[in-house]
């Protein structure tokens, strides 16, 4: 009867040429598959930050102009102002009013749905005028 041997043998990396994956060049594509799903959910998040800060940036034009339009509603009884042009003392604006996309503010006096006096809204990143993506 032929006695077993009980040694075990220990591989060092460089004492044997390892399997397929090796050779191609795959046993490192967990790792890579990790850090490219890492590097995509980042770009992916900082897209919707990007998104987010211009949304939060146009409400707060839009809110600006909002008070400085009921200012001039309530100094001129009620008469709307002809262009947002007018409101540029009242806001210490320097240009006419535009979103963080660089579109130029929507501004529609008098306005009669939904009980409103005068629209004043963003066409949004898209700049499609009524567009999914519009903010008022």
């Amino acid at each position: 009867m032929a006695r077993r041997s009980t040694e075990t043998r220990i591989f060092f990396p460089w004492e044997h040429r390892g399997g397929l994956l090796r050779r191609l060049g795959l046993n490192r594509l967990p790792s890579f598959m990790l850090f490219a799903s890492l590097g995509l959910f980042t770009v992916l998040v900082g897209v919707r930050e990007r998104r987010q800060a211009g949304e939060r940036r146009t409400r707060a034009v839009i809110e600006q102009y909002r008070r400085a339009i009921d200012g001039y509603l309530a100094a001129h009884e009620g008469n709307c102002p002809r262009s947002l042009a007018l409101l540029k003392d009242a806001t210490a604006a320097e240009t006419v009013p535009k979103d963080a996309w660089g579109h130029p503010l929507r501004f529609v006096c008098p306005f009669t749905a939904d009980d409103q006096i005068y629209l004043l809204s963003s066409d949004g990143a898209d700049g499609t005028p009524g567009g999914l993506d519009r903010i008022e």
